[in-house]
C-alpha cells in the first residue's frame, strides 16, 4: 500500500505544474490561494449562470470549464492523505483536459470524438477524464454539505459519507480501503478553516454557494452522457 501511495505521489509534481500555469496571473493565484473557497464558488457560479441561462443544449467552453475545475485541487491539498488519491486523480484528469482544449473545443465534442472511436470508457480517455473530474466536484459538494449540516469537530464522518455517497462505488478494493484508513488522518474541523482561512461562518457561506452553483454544472455533464444513452454506472 505504501508504494502504491509512494509511487501517486511522485506524479502530482508534474500535474502541479501545468495547474500552476493555468490558474493565471500572479494577482489572481495570489487571491485563489488567500481566499480559496470564494475564488472556487464564484467561478462555479458563472458556469452555472451560463448553464442556468442557455440550457443544458449548450455547448460549453471545455477551457472555460478546466480554468474552473482547476481551482477545487487547493480543497483536496487541504484535505491532507486520506484524499490524497482524489487530488492526483482529480489534478491529472483536469490536466488532460485542459491540455485538449485547443484540439477539442467544447464537452460535447470531447464526448463525440470517444463515441466515434467506442472509446467513452477506455481509461485515459477524455470522455472517462471527464467523468472523474465530475465525481470529483461531487465528492467536494458532498463533503461542504456535510460540513455545513453538522458541528462535529472531526470530519471523518462528514467525509467518509461523501466518498461513500459520490466516489467509492467506483474504485478498486484497493484504493477504497487506503482511503478510508486515511480518513484518521484528516484534519479537525478547526484546522481545515484555518487552511482555508475562513471562520464557520465565512465558509458555510462560501460552501453553500458552490454548493448551489455546482448542482447544475454536474447535471449537465450528466446530460451529456444520458443524452447519448451512455449510463452512468461507471
Amino acid at each position: 500500500m505504501a508504494l502504491k501511495f509512494q509511487s501517486l505521489f511522485s506524479r502530482t509534481e508534474r500535474t502541479e505544474e501545468s495547474f500552476t500555469s493555468s490558474m493565471g496571473n500572479d494577482d489572481e493565484i495570489q487571491t485563489q490561494l488567500t481566499a480559496p473557497l470564494s475564488a472556487i464558488a464564484g467561478a462555479f457560479e458563472d458556469l452555472s449562470a451560463l448553464v442556468n441561462s442557455k440550457g443544458f443544449d449548450y455547448d460549453l467552453d471545455l477551457k472555460t470549464f478546466c480554468d474552473a475545475c482547476s481551482l477545487v485541487s487547493i480543497l483536496f491539498g487541504c484535505l491532507g492523505i486520506a484524499f490524497k488519491f482524489a487530488e492526483l486523480e482529480y489534478v491529472s484528469k483536469v490536466s488532460d483536459l485542459a491540455g485538449a482544449s485547443q484540439d477539442f473545443m467544447t464537452l460535447n465534442k470531447v464526448i463525440d470524438f470517444d463515441l466515434r472511436n467506442d472509446s467513452v470508457r477506455t481509461p485515459g480517455s477524455l470522455s472517462r477524464n471527464l467523468r472523474r473530474v465530475r465525481q470529483g466536484l461531487d465528492l467536494i459538494r458532498a463533503l461542504f454539505q456535510n460540513f455545513i449540516s453538522s458541528d462535529d469537530c472531526y470530519l471523518k464522518e462528514a467525509a467518509s459519507t461523501a466518498y461513500a455517497k459520490t466516489c467509492a462505488p467506483y474504485h478498486t478494493w484497493v484504493v477504497r480501503t487506503a482511503v478510508y484508513t486515511g480518513m484518521y488522518a484528516l484534519p479537525t474541523r478547526d484546522q481545515l478553516l484555518m487552511k482555508l482561512r475562513e471562520t464557520n461562518k465565512s465558509a458555510a457561506k462560501e460552501m453553500i454557494r458552490y454548493i448551489n452553483a455546482s448542482l447544475p454544472v454536474i447535471e449537465y455533464i450528466d446530460k451529456l452522457y444520458t443524452s447519448r444513452n451512455i449510463s452512468l454506472d461507471w
